[in-house]
């Protein structure tokens, strides 16, 4: 695969979405940057470089041969967004890392929701790109 002016875009397009996302979520609705134990600067650092990884994750797995097998665009963003949702909010209630000190199935549930609502955010911007950014390979032919 080759990464051009598509990937480029799509990856920070759909890593500043999730992260306005998360900062709405967490900094503004809930207010849970109150509770942090280190620097709210360092928080939202490596919350950043977070959803720069996760962007290009999303990006290949949009990508990936198994996923090609969907042919609507929009079906596949939602797919991937489902499984990146899914896939960190089980990372992360593995490794234990919550903003939360009581955990609940009721915050569990709302959690995984609205990681699965955040990542399809994204996967919605890599879709948007996709459609309208015009791919090199098929203009050429």
């Amino acid at each position: 695969m080759k990464l051009g002016i598509r990937f480029y875009i799509s990856w920070i397009l759909s890593a500043m979405g999730m992260f306005i996302l998360f900062y709405l979520w967490h900094g503004v609705f809930l207010n849970d940057f109150k509770r942090l134990t280190f620097p709210l600067s360092w928080f939202v650092t490596f919350a950043a470089f977070t959803y720069l990884i996760l962007g290009a994750g999303m990006f290949l797995l949009f990508e990936a041969q198994i996923m090609k097998r969907i042919y609507n665009f929009f079906f596949r963003a939602l797919l991937c967004g489902l499984i990146a949702g899914i896939s960190l909010f089980m990372i992360v209630t593995v490794l234990n890392f919550s903003l939360t000190t009581t955990l609940s199935v009721q915050h569990l549930m709302v959690d995984c929701i609205w990681q699965i609502c955040e990542q399809t955010g994204g996967a919605l911007f890599i879709f948007a790109c996709k459609v309208l950014i015009p791919d090199p390979k098929v203009q050429n032919l």
